[in-house]
């Protein structure tokens, strides 16, 4: 049975988007391509008309998820336009964020995976990457732009860190604790609004 143009850009939409999820909550080993097409409903088969391989498809689905990270961080900042980075922190460093990887920054949940992959992967973090460090060097105090950049870059390591942290120990208080830590060193930074 053929399928309509219009079904293939539905179905390739609903592989990226679930494809991006089961990675960043089981990693790029623990997703086969089998696992991503059984999820959305579809044939194994029927994976090489949307991608050329699993790489292809890591590579596309990371560059997804940092689109929709990075808006969720202008949504961020544009819902505390009197504290941007306090509100960005706040929604970040949150138990929710913390227990919702799937969902979540691919940085916090793929970083060290993000690294042993191939160019096309790193090239999608790398450029994610860079808009997120951009978007928070817009908020950020300073003189001109090096030191707005300094902060962005302390901040975004501060940020991802602390989650990773958070999500690392079993201990539910101590989890708390590296959240709010890191909530706290943030709000020490002013922010330019």
């Amino acid at each position: 049975m053929r399928v309509s143009r219009e079904q293939m850009a539905e179905n390739r939409e609903r592989i990226l988007e679930t494809a991006a999820t089961l990675f960043r909550e089981r990693g790029f080993d623990g997703v086969g391509v089998a696992d991503v097409m059984k999820a959305v409903g579809l044939t194994h088969g029927g994976f090489y008309g949307h991608f050329s391989s699993k790489d292809d498809l890591a590579a596309q689905a990371l560059g997804r998820a940092f689109g929709n990270a990075n808006q969720w961080l202008e949504d961020a900042k544009a819902a505390e336009p009197a504290a941007p980075l306090q509100g960005i922190a706040d929604r970040y460093l949150s138990p929710l964020h913390r227990d919702d990887p799937g969902h979540g920054c691919p940085v916090a949940a793929l970083g060290s995976d993000i690294a042993r992959q191939g160019e096309a992967s790193r090239q999608a973090a790398t450029e994610g990457a860079r808009a997120a460090i951009a978007s928070l060097s817009s908020i950020m105090p300073g003189e001109g732009e090096e030191e707005r950049r300094a902060a962005a870059l302390s901040s975004y390591a501060t940020l991802i860190g602390a989650l990773v942290l958070s999500r690392m120990v079993e201990d539910k208080a101590l989890s708390e604790e590296i959240l709010a830590a890191a909530r706290a060193a943030l709000e020490a930074k002013p922010a330019e609004t």
